[in-house]
């Protein structure tokens, strides 16, 4: 017993500096100066055309804006980080401010996403409206109703749930609500095309496996891109712009594709990794 207690101690010990020492760091994929990182893709125009300043940082944020548009008119839009990444932990810190733009359809009232594994800016056509990905959705609070984030959306993907291939656009998480201008942490674990998890605020609300191109939700894509039943491996990280002003102050990865290879150093800095990036103080959840 004695030598038990020991060797667990040993092994917390160790955690960080497993995480420390180990070829996987932090990388922050929002600078808090500029997007030089990022390019940038609005339905209805060119590759990085910068569509009425949508994507902009301000005070060290990544702001969402809208205060030079008179109409939404479905310029849906997304800014990616420009490297592919296949085994990570994405983290990121947002919060909604403002109105909605008018013409911003009414399911867009405080919602935006994280885009995983999805497909590069520059392979969009023109008019597409969403990439090709799997969508972390990010949702904000009425000031009463419930209204679960951390969900899932699917615009030209599918994914499987016990057992089961899951077609459905959506599947929603088991999070709390948060409502007002809180700041929100929503992370996703992805490990290739093996599980992904979505974790709010710590606590981990939705698992899903075999993420693969298929369905449908996206339109004016180029065919070539959408060869359905492909499982995704990896991919691109991009945020949105779907009609709701939206701040972020942290996206950052852990690089877990060096872990990928041995299960006990894998399972050690998911471990670590969870128990360092739980928020210490949680905003106000309402269910």
């Amino acid at each position: 017993m004695n030598k038990l207690i020991i060797t667990c101690a040993l092994f917390l010990c160790c955690l960080p500096a497993i995480a420390q020492k180990a070829p996987g760091k932090w990388i922050q994929l929002f600078n808090g100066k500029d997007l030089k990182d990022w390019n940038i893709k609005i339905a209805k125009h060119e590759l990085d055309e910068n569509y009425n300043n949508t994507f902009r940082v301000e005070n060290g944020l990544l702001k969402v804006r809208y205060d030079q548009y008179t109409n939404f008119d479905e310029q849906y839009g997304h800014i990616f980080y420009k490297k592919k990444f296949s085994a990570y932990l994405l983290v990121m810190e947002y919060r909604f401010v403002e109105k909605q733009v008018p013409g911003g359809p009414g399911w867009a009232i405080r919602n935006n996403g994280g885009m995983i594994h999805s497909q590069s800016a520059a392979s969009m056509q023109k008019d597409q409206d969403f990439p090709i990905s799997l969508e972390v959705q990010l949702l904000g609070g009425n000031g009463k109703d419930p209204r679960t984030t951390g969900n899932l959306c699917t615009p030209g993907t599918n994914v499987v749930m016990n057992g089961k291939l899951i077609t459905d656009h959506c599947i929603t998480s088991t999070s709390d609500t948060y409502h007002g201008d809180q700041w929100v942490t929503v992370s996703a674990l992805v490990l290739r095309d093996s599980v992904i998890k979505h974790i709010v605020m710590g606590d981990t609300v939705l698992t899903y496996t075999k993420p693969q191109i298929g369905g449908g939700s996206v339109i004016h894509y180029d065919p070539a891109v959408k060869k359905d039943g492909q499982l995704l491996k990896e991919g691109y990280i991009a945020l949105q712009g779907e009609s709701a002003p939206t701040d972020f102050r942290k996206v950052a990865v852990f690089d877990l594709e060096p872990y990928m290879n041995d299960p006990v150093k894998l399972n050690q800095v998911i471990h670590w990794l969870q128990q360092t990036t739980r928020p210490k103080t949680a905003p106000t959840p309402k269910k």
